[in-house]
């Protein structure tokens, strides 16, 4: 696992979790130019992403890098929001906190016919998720890098949705 910011400075989570990032963007797009081992480009959610107006130009070139890699890019609450603020959803099936907050939030969005009222909704190129769907979220990560056999898979999911374990 390698982990991305804007910058290299240390990174605080809302949850007091510190992070001190791989590369920053730009270092990252650098070194990588020609290469390619991404196997999943994770966007956290927050509240980061309104604060910047869903405008964070270093972010788009590392989702624009991901998407001409082929490289699933998955993205839970308002990096769901930041997606379709920056047309990234919109033909393409999504979820995200609402369609209603999405379509209020993005002036550019066009993406209505394709957003699916679920708590997650993974395609061939993007897993998105509402704020709430962080078990979910998890599931369908794991199923895309197949952490697990499906069967194990859902009974993970099973424990930790109904907590309950079953042999």
């Amino acid at each position: 696992m390698v982990t991305i910011a804007l910058t290299k400075e240390t990174v605080c989570s809302l949850g007091g979790l510190k992070i001190i990032p791989d590369f920053s963007i730009e270092d990252y797009l650098t070194i990588k130019n020609n290469e390619c081992n991404m196997d999943m480009l994770l966007l956290c959610g927050g509240i980061t992403w309104k604060e910047k107006n869903y405008e964070i130009t270093l972010v788009k070139k590392l989702v624009d890098y991901c998407q001409q890699n082929n490289v699933l890019i998955s993205a839970i609450c308002d990096a769901t929001t930041f997606l379709a603020y920056n047309g990234y959803l919109n033909e393409v099936e999504h979820t995200g906190n609402s369609h209603e907050f999405i379509v209020n939030s993005c002036p550019n969005y066009c993406g209505s016919e394709f957003y699916i009222e679920k708590q997650c909704v993974s395609s061939d190129y993007f897993i998105t998720a509402n704020g709430t769907a962080t078990l979910e979220f998890a599931k369908e990560i794991m199923n895309h890098l197949k952490v697990y056999s499906e069967e194990k898979l859902q009974k993970w999911y099973d424990f930790y949705k109904n907590g309950f374990y079953e042999e």
